[in-house]
């Protein structure tokens, strides 16, 4: 599978809700204003945890580039009256996303009810 290939999957897998199947490898990596999520069972307990926050959006594609190893995608996700505008680059080997660099801007405090819980924690 190519860049192009795993990010549309990427992206259908969200949408679809079927986070269990993301195309990441087990040494996955996500950086985001958040922070750094290192490996697949750490990223997919944190979304677990936080289905309301991940799971229901749909995503507007802007634009995208895509190499051989690597894509940079910008978008939309969109969750109810919840917008984000976002750009990503996922970079690939051995046919799965294997890192995530996400950038976009959080303005002031998050509220409440967007903020994430830690799994494990209620």
């Amino acid at each position: 599978m190519n860049s192009e290939e795993l990010t549309k999957m990427w992206f259908d897998k969200w949408e679809s809700g079927d986070f269990l199947n993301l195309p990441i490898s087990n040494n996955f990596r996500h950086t985001s204003p958040y922070g750094t999520i290192e490996g697949k069972e750490a990223y997919i307990s944190l979304v677990d945890a936080n289905k309301d926050k991940f799971l229901g959006h749909r995503f507007e594609i802007r634009d995208a580039i895509y190499r051989s190893d690597s894509s940079c995608v910008r978008y939309t996700a969109i969750q109810g009256d919840f917008r984000l505008e976002v750009s990503e680059w996922h970079y690939c080997k051995d046919r799965m996303i294997d890192e995530i660099v996400a950038y976009y801007n959080i303005e002031g405090e998050i509220s409440e009810e967007r903020k994430l819980t830690t799994p494990g924690e209620s």
